[in-house]
C-alpha cells in the first residue's frame, strides 16, 4: 500500500500539490498532531486522541477543528487503504500566514495521512544529552515544531537505538523521544507525573487506568520520586526495568539501555499482556 493522503476535502493523487509554501506549519512550525492506531480496521482510542487534539488546539489559539471534515477524511483514507492502514496522522496548522510569526485569520489547514504500520515487539533505548523543558510553552502539545525531536532519534539511531530517555530541566526523569516511560522498581510500575514535562499520553493514561483497575501496583509517581541518573543506575544494576507506551507502540519493554540488557520486568509484563487485551477488546475506551 502507498501511502494515503487527505487534503482539501479529498484524497490526493501522486503529483498533487499539498501545503503552500507560506503555510506556518511549514514555515514557522506552527501546528499540532494526533498519531492513531488502526487496530482490527479502525482508529484505536479515537475519542481520547481528539480530545486531546482540541485541547492542543485550545492552548495553542489556534481553534477548533471541524468536526464533520475529519471525520470524513479519516473514513476517506481508511477505505482508500483498503484494510492496510495501520496508522493515521491527523495534523492541523495555523494556515497560510505573511512572512515571519504573524498569524493570519486564515482557516486551519487539515491534514490526515494513512500508513501501514510494523509494530516492534521490543525497545533499545538510549541516554542524550539535551533535555525536556518543562517550562516550555509548548509543553504536553504533539506539535509540529518537532526538529529538536528529529535531531534526538538521529542521535539515537547512529548508536544503535530507537529510542531515547530524556530528563528534564529539573533532572527528574520525563519521557522518551516520542512515548512515555514507566519503570518497575521496588516492587511497583511508576510513570512520571505530568509535571515533569511529559506528554499526556493515551497509552500511558490507559496502562495507568487499567493497570490499577486490575489491582497491579501501578501509579503515576510524584514529583521528584523518580530521578533521572538514579533510575539509570538502576536499571544498568539490574535492579530496575524500563518500559515506553505509545499509541502506535502500546507497551513494549526496554531490553538494551546504553548499550546494556535490561533484565524484563515481571509487573511491566502483566501490564503489557493486560494493554493488549483490554485495547483488543475495547477500540475506544471512554474518557475516565
Amino acid at each position: 500500500m502507498s501511502t494515503v493522503v487527505w487534503h482539501g476535502g479529498r484524497i490526493l493523487q501522486q503529483g498533487d500539490n499539498v501545503i503552500s509554501p507560506l503555510n506556518h506549519g511549514f514555515t514557522v512550525g506552527d501546528g499540532v498532531y494526533e498519531t492513531v492506531s488502526v487496530r482490527g480496521g479502525r482508529p484505536f482510542a479515537l475519542t481520547r486522541h481528539l480530545a486531546r487534539l482540541q485541547d492542543a488546539l485550545v492552548r495553542t489559539g489556534l481553534g477548533k477543528y471541524n468536526d464533520e471534515a475529519l471525520d470524513a477524511g479519516i473514513a476517506a483514507v481508511l477505505e482508500a487503504g483498503e484494510g492496510r492502514v495501520g496508522r493515521l496522522r491527523i495534523t492541523l496548522t495555523s494556515g497560510i500566514g505573511v512572512a515571519g510569526l504573524q498569524r493570519t485569520a486564515g482557516p486551519l489547514t487539515m491534514t490526515i495521512v494513512g500508513t501501514e504500520a510494523t509494530r516492534m515487539a521490543t525497545c533499545k533505548a538510549i541516554r542524550v544529552p539535551w533535555r525536556r523543558n518543562e517550562y516550555s510553552p509548548l509543553v504536553g502539545i504533539k506539535t509540529t515544531s518537532s526538529g529538536g525531536n528529529a535531531l534526538m532519534f538521529a542521535y539515537a539511531a547512529a548508536r544503535g537505538a530507537d529510542e531515547a530517555i530524556l530528563a528534564n530541566t529539573e533532572g527528574d526523569l520525563c519521557e522518551a523521544i516520542s512515548a512515555n516511560v514507566f519503570v518497575e522498581m521496588d516492587g511497583q510500575v511508576l510513570t512520571p507525573p505530568i509535571a515533569s514535562g511529559c506528554l499526556p499520553g493515551v497509552a500511558r493514561g490507559l496502562a495507568v487506568e487499567w493497570g490499577a483497575a486490575a489491582g497491579l501496583p501501578v501509579r503515576i509517581a510524584d514529583p521528584g520520586e523518580l530521578r533521572y541518573d538514579d533510575v539509570a543506575g538502576r536499571v544498568a544494576g539490574r535492579s530496575a526495568s524500563i518500559a515506553i507506551t505509545s499509541a502506535t507502540r502500546g507497551l513494549q519493554q526496554v531490553t538494551v539501555f546504553d548499550g546494556v540488557d535490561v533484565v524484563p520486568g515481571p509487573t511491566l509484563g502483566k501490564l503489557k499482556t493486560l494493554w493488549e487485551q483490554r485495547a483488543d477488546a475495547e477500540p475506544d475506551p471512554p474518557i475516565a
